[in-house]
Protein backbone atom coordinates (compact mmCIF):
# COMPACT_ATOMS: atom_id res chain seq x y z
CA UNK A 1 0.00 0.00 0.00
CA UNK A 2 1.30 3.38 -1.11
CA UNK A 3 0.14 5.52 2.29
CA UNK A 4 1.25 8.99 0.66
CA UNK A 5 -0.62 8.08 -2.94
CA UNK A 6 -3.85 7.63 -0.63
CA UNK A 7 -3.31 10.99 1.42
CA UNK A 8 -2.47 12.72 -1.45
CA UNK A 9 -5.98 11.80 -2.97
CA UNK A 10 -8.48 12.21 -0.06
CA UNK A 11 -6.61 15.71 0.45
CA UNK A 12 -7.17 16.49 -3.24
CA UNK A 13 -10.88 15.53 -2.66
CA UNK A 14 -10.96 17.70 0.63
CA UNK A 15 -10.02 20.71 -1.46
CA UNK A 16 -12.96 20.10 -3.88
CA UNK A 17 -14.93 20.71 -1.25
CA UNK A 18 -12.89 23.63 0.08
CA UNK A 19 -13.32 25.12 -3.49
CA UNK A 20 -17.26 24.66 -3.69
CA UNK A 21 -16.29 22.28 -6.77
CA UNK A 22 -16.85 18.81 -4.97
CA UNK A 23 -19.39 16.74 -6.89
CA UNK A 24 -22.14 15.44 -4.23
CA UNK A 25 -24.37 12.56 -5.77
CA UNK A 26 -28.54 13.11 -4.81
CA UNK A 27 -29.70 9.86 -4.36
CA UNK A 28 -32.82 9.27 -5.97
CA UNK A 29 -35.67 7.24 -4.15
CA UNK A 30 -38.11 6.94 -6.68
CA UNK A 31 -37.61 6.41 -10.14
CA UNK A 32 -36.47 8.36 -12.92
CA UNK A 33 -39.09 11.18 -13.72
CA UNK A 34 -40.31 14.64 -14.46
CA UNK A 35 -40.96 14.13 -10.20
CA UNK A 36 -38.40 12.55 -8.22
CA UNK A 37 -37.77 11.80 -4.26
CA UNK A 38 -34.34 12.91 -2.44
CA UNK A 39 -34.07 12.74 1.15
CA UNK A 40 -37.73 12.51 1.31
CA UNK A 41 -38.62 15.80 -0.62
CA UNK A 42 -40.13 15.86 -3.55
CA UNK A 43 -38.41 17.46 -6.32
CA UNK A 44 -39.30 18.48 -9.88
CA UNK A 45 -36.37 17.01 -12.28
CA UNK A 46 -34.22 19.52 -14.87
CA UNK A 47 -31.95 17.68 -14.87
CA UNK A 48 -32.21 14.79 -16.25
CA UNK A 49 -31.30 13.55 -20.25
CA UNK A 50 -34.72 11.93 -20.16
CA UNK A 51 -36.08 13.78 -22.82
CA UNK A 52 -39.45 12.26 -24.02
CA UNK A 53 -40.20 10.95 -20.50
CA UNK A 54 -39.73 7.45 -21.22
CA UNK A 55 -37.68 6.38 -18.98
CA UNK A 56 -39.63 5.59 -15.82
CA UNK A 57 -42.81 5.00 -18.61
CA UNK A 58 -44.43 2.04 -17.37
CA UNK A 59 -44.95 0.20 -20.94
CA UNK A 60 -41.18 0.14 -21.22
CA UNK A 61 -40.94 -1.36 -17.73
CA UNK A 62 -43.47 -3.85 -19.51
CA UNK A 63 -41.44 -4.50 -22.28
CA UNK A 64 -38.07 -4.75 -20.88
CA UNK A 65 -40.17 -7.66 -18.20
CA UNK A 66 -41.27 -9.45 -21.37
CA UNK A 67 -37.79 -9.20 -22.23
CA UNK A 68 -36.23 -10.68 -19.35
CA UNK A 69 -38.45 -13.61 -19.63
CA UNK A 70 -38.32 -14.76 -23.36
CA UNK A 71 -34.49 -14.05 -23.30
CA UNK A 72 -33.01 -14.58 -19.96
CA UNK A 73 -30.66 -11.78 -17.76
CA UNK A 74 -27.60 -11.69 -19.55
CA UNK A 75 -25.57 -13.67 -22.34
CA UNK A 76 -22.29 -14.13 -20.56
CA UNK A 77 -20.43 -13.90 -23.44
CA UNK A 78 -19.04 -11.38 -25.94
CA UNK A 79 -20.86 -11.22 -29.23
CA UNK A 80 -18.56 -13.32 -31.67
CA UNK A 81 -18.49 -16.06 -29.01
CA UNK A 82 -22.02 -16.83 -28.39
CA UNK A 83 -23.69 -13.67 -26.98
CA UNK A 84 -25.72 -12.60 -30.06
CA UNK A 85 -29.65 -13.23 -29.84
CA UNK A 86 -32.36 -12.53 -32.19
CA UNK A 87 -33.44 -9.73 -30.64
CA UNK A 88 -30.08 -8.38 -30.74
CA UNK A 89 -29.79 -8.58 -34.26
CA UNK A 90 -33.69 -7.74 -34.91
CA UNK A 91 -32.61 -4.55 -32.79
CA UNK A 92 -29.83 -3.52 -34.73
CA UNK A 93 -32.01 -4.18 -37.96
CA UNK A 94 -34.41 -1.61 -36.69
CA UNK A 95 -32.04 0.71 -35.58
CA UNK A 96 -30.87 1.12 -38.49
CA UNK A 97 -33.97 1.70 -40.80
CA UNK A 98 -34.74 4.30 -38.05
CA UNK A 99 -31.72 6.51 -38.53
CA UNK A 100 -31.08 5.68 -42.02
CA UNK A 101 -27.77 3.68 -42.10
CA UNK A 102 -27.04 0.26 -43.89
CA UNK A 103 -26.27 -1.33 -41.16
CA UNK A 104 -25.92 -0.65 -37.15
CA UNK A 105 -23.76 -2.21 -34.01
CA UNK A 106 -24.40 -2.31 -30.44
CA UNK A 107 -22.21 -1.42 -27.46
CA UNK A 108 -23.11 -1.34 -23.83
CA UNK A 109 -22.53 2.15 -24.15
CA UNK A 110 -22.27 5.10 -25.78
CA UNK A 111 -18.81 5.71 -24.44
CA UNK A 112 -17.90 2.65 -25.91
CA UNK A 113 -19.19 3.05 -28.92
CA UNK A 114 -16.61 5.82 -29.12
CA UNK A 115 -13.86 4.29 -27.98
CA UNK A 116 -14.61 1.81 -30.73
CA UNK A 117 -14.48 3.57 -33.76
CA UNK A 118 -11.04 5.04 -34.29
CA UNK A 119 -8.25 2.58 -33.34
CA UNK A 120 -9.84 -0.14 -36.08
CA UNK A 121 -10.54 2.35 -38.82
CA UNK A 122 -6.83 5.15 -38.53
CA UNK A 123 -3.12 4.17 -38.46
CA UNK A 124 -0.46 6.04 -38.39
CA UNK A 125 -0.83 7.31 -41.80
CA UNK A 126 -3.68 8.96 -41.11
CA UNK A 127 -5.29 11.79 -39.38
CA UNK A 128 -8.13 12.63 -37.33
CA UNK A 129 -10.16 16.56 -37.17
CA UNK A 130 -12.26 17.00 -33.66
CA UNK A 131 -14.38 20.10 -32.71
CA UNK A 132 -12.95 21.19 -29.32
CA UNK A 133 -15.74 20.41 -27.45
CA UNK A 134 -16.38 17.08 -28.17
CA UNK A 135 -17.66 14.60 -25.93
CA UNK A 136 -15.11 13.11 -23.15
CA UNK A 137 -15.67 9.95 -24.74
CA UNK A 138 -14.54 11.28 -28.61
CA UNK A 139 -11.62 12.25 -27.05
CA UNK A 140 -10.46 9.26 -24.98
CA UNK A 141 -11.52 7.35 -28.07
CA UNK A 142 -8.89 9.39 -30.00
CA UNK A 143 -6.37 8.61 -28.26
CA UNK A 144 -6.38 4.93 -28.40
CA UNK A 145 -5.53 5.36 -32.30
CA UNK A 146 -1.94 6.34 -33.71
CA UNK A 147 -3.65 9.08 -36.01
CA UNK A 148 -2.13 12.59 -36.44
CA UNK A 149 -4.61 14.76 -34.18
CA UNK A 150 -5.89 18.05 -35.75
CA UNK A 151 -8.90 20.49 -33.35
CA UNK A 152 -11.14 22.68 -34.80
CA UNK A 153 -12.66 25.77 -32.46
CA UNK A 154 -16.28 24.94 -32.00
CA UNK A 155 -18.86 24.55 -34.76
CA UNK A 156 -16.09 27.01 -36.84
CA UNK A 157 -16.50 25.51 -40.31
CA UNK A 158 -13.95 27.68 -41.24
CA UNK A 159 -11.09 26.72 -39.11
CA UNK A 160 -12.54 23.29 -39.74
CA UNK A 161 -11.59 23.43 -43.31
CA UNK A 162 -8.31 25.07 -42.35
CA UNK A 163 -7.35 21.74 -40.58
CA UNK A 164 -8.27 19.64 -42.65
CA UNK A 165 -5.95 21.09 -45.17
CA UNK A 166 -3.51 20.96 -42.59
CA UNK A 167 -3.73 17.18 -42.35
CA UNK A 168 -4.33 17.05 -45.77
CA UNK A 169 -0.89 18.60 -46.67
CA UNK A 170 0.57 16.49 -43.33
CA UNK A 171 0.08 13.81 -46.17
CA UNK A 172 -2.71 12.07 -44.24
CA UNK A 173 -4.08 8.77 -46.08
CA UNK A 174 -7.65 9.23 -44.36
CA UNK A 175 -9.26 12.19 -42.70
CA UNK A 176 -12.09 11.65 -39.95
CA UNK A 177 -13.97 14.39 -38.84
CA UNK A 178 -15.81 13.91 -36.05
CA UNK A 179 -18.15 16.43 -34.12
CA UNK A 180 -21.27 15.65 -31.33
CA UNK A 181 -24.47 16.79 -32.95
CA UNK A 182 -25.41 18.45 -30.10
CA UNK A 183 -23.00 19.75 -27.72
CA UNK A 184 -24.21 18.23 -23.89
CA UNK A 185 -22.47 21.79 -21.99
CA UNK A 186 -24.01 24.49 -24.44
CA UNK A 187 -27.40 22.93 -25.50
CA UNK A 188 -25.86 24.03 -29.54
CA UNK A 189 -26.45 21.93 -32.54
CA UNK A 190 -23.53 21.18 -35.03
CA UNK A 191 -23.20 22.86 -38.51
CA UNK A 192 -23.58 19.21 -40.36
CA UNK A 193 -24.52 20.35 -43.60
CA UNK A 194 -21.23 23.01 -43.95
CA UNK A 195 -19.34 20.15 -42.18
CA UNK A 196 -20.82 17.45 -44.99
CA UNK A 197 -19.59 20.06 -47.61
CA UNK A 198 -15.82 19.89 -46.12
CA UNK A 199 -16.06 16.32 -45.86
CA UNK A 200 -17.27 15.78 -49.96
CA UNK A 201 -14.59 18.53 -50.78
CA UNK A 202 -11.34 16.98 -49.32
CA UNK A 203 -12.48 13.15 -49.75
CA UNK A 204 -13.11 12.69 -45.64
CA UNK A 205 -15.10 10.34 -43.68
CA UNK A 206 -17.52 12.42 -41.41
CA UNK A 207 -18.76 11.04 -37.76
CA UNK A 208 -21.30 12.54 -35.66
CA UNK A 209 -22.14 11.26 -31.66
CA UNK A 210 -26.13 11.94 -31.82
CA UNK A 211 -26.76 11.56 -28.17
CA UNK A 212 -27.98 14.80 -27.08
CA UNK A 213 -30.74 14.54 -30.07
CA UNK A 214 -31.53 10.59 -30.87
CA UNK A 215 -35.22 10.62 -30.76
CA UNK A 216 -36.85 13.90 -30.48
CA UNK A 217 -34.74 15.99 -33.28
CA UNK A 218 -35.67 16.16 -36.82
CA UNK A 219 -39.46 15.39 -38.42
CA UNK A 220 -39.18 11.61 -37.26
CA UNK A 221 -36.27 11.77 -34.17
CA UNK A 222 -33.74 10.78 -35.86
CA UNK A 223 -31.71 13.50 -35.14
CA UNK A 224 -29.30 15.96 -36.12
CA UNK A 225 -28.31 14.36 -39.87
CA UNK A 226 -32.18 14.26 -40.14
CA UNK A 227 -33.27 17.60 -38.58
CA UNK A 228 -30.17 19.51 -41.30
CA UNK A 229 -31.54 17.40 -44.05
CA UNK A 230 -28.37 15.83 -44.33
CA UNK A 231 -29.73 11.73 -43.41
CA UNK A 232 -27.91 10.29 -46.25
CA UNK A 233 -24.36 12.29 -46.09
CA UNK A 234 -23.13 10.75 -42.57
CA UNK A 235 -20.42 7.73 -42.71
CA UNK A 236 -20.68 6.87 -39.14
CA UNK A 237 -23.13 7.60 -36.36
CA UNK A 238 -22.80 7.08 -32.60
CA UNK A 239 -25.49 7.34 -30.09
CA UNK A 240 -27.17 6.23 -26.84
CA UNK A 241 -30.07 4.18 -25.25
CA UNK A 242 -29.46 6.15 -22.35
CA UNK A 243 -31.20 9.77 -23.36
CA UNK A 244 -34.04 9.72 -24.74
CA UNK A 245 -34.64 6.44 -25.88
CA UNK A 246 -35.65 5.00 -22.68
CA UNK A 247 -32.34 6.25 -20.31
CA UNK A 248 -31.18 2.64 -19.47
CA UNK A 249 -27.51 1.95 -20.77
CA UNK A 250 -26.49 0.85 -24.70
CA UNK A 251 -24.74 2.52 -27.56
CA UNK A 252 -24.37 1.79 -30.97
CA UNK A 253 -22.37 2.85 -34.10
CA UNK A 254 -24.28 2.64 -37.39
CA UNK A 255 -23.36 3.83 -40.90
CA UNK A 256 -21.91 2.53 -44.24
CA UNK A 257 -21.95 -1.30 -44.29
CA UNK A 258 -18.03 -1.25 -44.94
CA UNK A 259 -17.51 0.80 -41.27
CA UNK A 260 -19.90 -1.19 -39.33
CA UNK A 261 -18.44 -4.65 -40.93
CA UNK A 262 -15.19 -3.95 -40.00
CA UNK A 263 -15.96 -2.80 -36.73
CA UNK A 264 -17.66 -5.98 -36.44
CA UNK A 265 -14.17 -7.45 -36.49
CA UNK A 266 -11.91 -5.39 -34.99
CA UNK A 267 -13.72 -3.09 -32.84
CA UNK A 268 -12.33 -3.28 -29.32
CA UNK A 269 -15.24 -2.93 -26.76
CA UNK A 270 -17.26 -5.15 -29.26
CA UNK A 271 -15.00 -8.04 -29.23
CA UNK A 272 -14.01 -7.84 -25.56
CA UNK A 273 -17.22 -6.91 -23.90
CA UNK A 274 -20.50 -8.40 -23.00
CA UNK A 275 -23.31 -8.22 -25.06
CA UNK A 276 -26.00 -5.50 -24.18
CA UNK A 277 -28.59 -7.09 -21.92
CA UNK A 278 -31.41 -8.42 -23.56
CA UNK A 279 -33.89 -7.17 -21.87
CA UNK A 280 -32.60 -3.85 -22.63
CA UNK A 281 -32.63 -4.79 -26.37
CA UNK A 282 -36.02 -5.69 -26.04
CA UNK A 283 -37.22 -2.41 -24.63
CA UNK A 284 -35.51 -0.48 -26.84
CA UNK A 285 -37.27 -2.45 -29.69
CA UNK A 286 -40.61 -1.32 -27.72
CA UNK A 287 -39.43 2.29 -27.88
CA UNK A 288 -39.02 2.83 -31.22
CA UNK A 289 -42.65 1.52 -31.74
CA UNK A 290 -44.14 4.00 -29.82
CA UNK A 291 -42.03 6.49 -31.41
CA UNK A 292 -43.32 5.60 -34.40
CA UNK A 293 -46.99 5.84 -32.84
CA UNK A 294 -46.86 9.00 -30.39
CA UNK A 295 -43.21 10.04 -31.18
CA UNK A 296 -44.45 13.19 -33.06
CA UNK A 297 -46.85 14.41 -30.16
CA UNK A 298 -43.71 13.77 -27.49
CA UNK A 299 -41.45 15.72 -29.68
CA UNK A 300 -44.36 18.79 -29.59
CA UNK A 301 -44.69 18.93 -25.98
CA UNK A 302 -40.52 18.55 -25.55
CA UNK A 303 -40.20 21.63 -28.07
CA UNK A 304 -42.48 23.42 -26.41
CA UNK A 305 -41.61 23.30 -22.86
CA UNK A 306 -38.16 24.13 -24.51
CA UNK A 307 -39.89 27.59 -25.53
CA UNK A 308 -41.54 28.51 -22.57
CA UNK A 309 -38.74 28.09 -20.19
CA UNK A 310 -36.42 29.49 -22.19
CA UNK A 311 -38.72 32.52 -22.47
CA UNK A 312 -39.30 32.72 -18.80
CA UNK A 313 -36.33 33.03 -17.77
CA UNK A 314 -34.44 35.76 -20.38
CA UNK A 315 -37.81 37.97 -19.20
CA UNK A 316 -36.38 37.33 -15.93
CA UNK A 317 -33.19 38.46 -16.45
CA UNK A 318 -31.16 35.09 -16.56
CA UNK A 319 -28.34 35.10 -18.91
CA UNK A 320 -28.76 32.34 -20.91
CA UNK A 321 -27.24 30.11 -23.91
CA UNK A 322 -28.78 31.04 -26.68
CA UNK A 323 -30.55 27.88 -28.92
CA UNK A 324 -33.60 25.76 -29.75
CA UNK A 325 -32.18 22.34 -28.11
CA UNK A 326 -33.94 21.37 -24.89
CA UNK A 327 -30.78 21.82 -22.84
CA UNK A 328 -31.45 24.82 -21.53
CA UNK A 329 -27.68 26.20 -20.07
CA UNK A 330 -28.66 29.49 -17.05
CA UNK A 331 -24.95 31.19 -16.93
CA UNK A 332 -23.68 31.85 -13.47
CA UNK A 333 -19.80 32.44 -14.11
CA UNK A 334 -18.95 31.62 -10.91
CA UNK A 335 -17.96 27.99 -9.71
CA UNK A 336 -19.44 28.21 -6.05
CA UNK A 337 -22.22 30.45 -7.05
CA UNK A 338 -23.36 27.78 -9.33
CA UNK A 339 -23.23 24.99 -6.61
CA UNK A 340 -25.22 27.39 -4.06
CA UNK A 341 -28.11 28.52 -6.79
CA UNK A 342 -28.43 24.67 -7.37
CA UNK A 343 -28.99 24.60 -3.52
CA UNK A 344 -31.43 27.00 -3.61
CA UNK A 345 -33.15 25.36 -6.18
CA UNK A 346 -33.10 22.72 -4.32
CA UNK A 347 -34.40 24.06 -1.14
CA UNK A 348 -37.42 25.50 -3.33
CA UNK A 349 -38.17 22.06 -5.04
CA UNK A 350 -36.42 21.67 -8.09
CA UNK A 351 -33.35 19.48 -8.83
CA UNK A 352 -30.71 20.85 -10.66
CA UNK A 353 -27.02 20.25 -10.96
CA UNK A 354 -24.44 23.22 -11.01
CA UNK A 355 -21.35 22.48 -13.25
CA UNK A 356 -17.96 23.90 -13.54
CA UNK A 357 -14.51 23.36 -14.38
CA UNK A 358 -13.43 20.43 -15.41
CA UNK A 359 -16.82 19.68 -16.87
CA UNK A 360 -17.09 23.59 -18.64
CA UNK A 361 -14.04 25.66 -19.06
CA UNK A 362 -13.30 28.56 -16.05
CA UNK A 363 -15.56 31.02 -15.57
CA UNK A 364 -18.75 29.16 -17.60
CA UNK A 365 -20.17 28.02 -14.50
CA UNK A 366 -23.86 27.51 -14.93
CA UNK A 367 -26.81 25.92 -14.26
CA UNK A 368 -27.68 23.66 -17.13
CA UNK A 369 -31.86 22.34 -17.13
CA UNK A 370 -33.05 19.83 -19.48
CA UNK A 371 -36.91 20.01 -20.29
CA UNK A 372 -38.60 16.77 -20.71
CA UNK A 373 -42.19 15.85 -22.19
CA UNK A 374 -43.47 14.25 -18.61
CA UNK A 375 -42.97 17.54 -17.56
CA UNK A 376 -46.87 19.43 -16.78
CA UNK A 377 -47.57 23.20 -17.17
CA UNK A 378 -47.88 23.07 -13.21
CA UNK A 379 -44.27 21.89 -12.94
CA UNK A 380 -42.78 24.48 -15.68
CA UNK A 381 -44.50 27.17 -13.36
CA UNK A 382 -43.18 26.09 -10.13
CA UNK A 383 -39.70 25.95 -11.64
CA UNK A 384 -39.99 29.19 -13.15
CA UNK A 385 -41.30 31.05 -9.54
CA UNK A 386 -38.23 28.81 -7.89
CA UNK A 387 -35.28 30.30 -10.35
CA UNK A 388 -37.16 33.60 -10.04
CA UNK A 389 -37.02 33.56 -6.25
CA UNK A 390 -33.44 31.88 -5.92
CA UNK A 391 -32.01 34.25 -8.69
CA UNK A 392 -32.93 36.98 -6.64
CA UNK A 393 -32.33 36.03 -3.16
CA UNK A 394 -28.31 35.29 -4.94
CA UNK A 395 -28.55 39.19 -6.39
CA UNK A 396 -28.08 36.97 -9.66
CA UNK A 397 -31.30 38.64 -10.97
CA UNK A 398 -32.93 42.21 -9.99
Amino acid sequence: MDAAALADFANDTDALRDQGLFKAERILETRQGARVSVDGHDLINLCANNYLGLAGDPRIAAAARAGLERWGFGLSSVRFICGTQTVHRDLETRLAAFLGCADAQLYSSCFDANGAVFEPLLGDQDAVVSDSLNHASIIDGIRLCKARRFRYANADLADCETQVRAARDSGARRVLIVTDGVFSMDGSIAPLPGLCEIADRHRCLLMVDDSHAVGFLGATGAGTHEHHGVRDRIDILTGTFGKALGGASGGYVAGRAEIVGWLRQRGRPYLFSNTLAPAIAQATLAILDLLHDEGAALRVRLFAHARRFRTALGDLGFTLLPGEHPIIPVMLGDAVLAQRFAQGLFDHGVLAVGFSYPVVPQGKARIRTQMNAALTDADLDQAIAAFATVGRDLGVIA
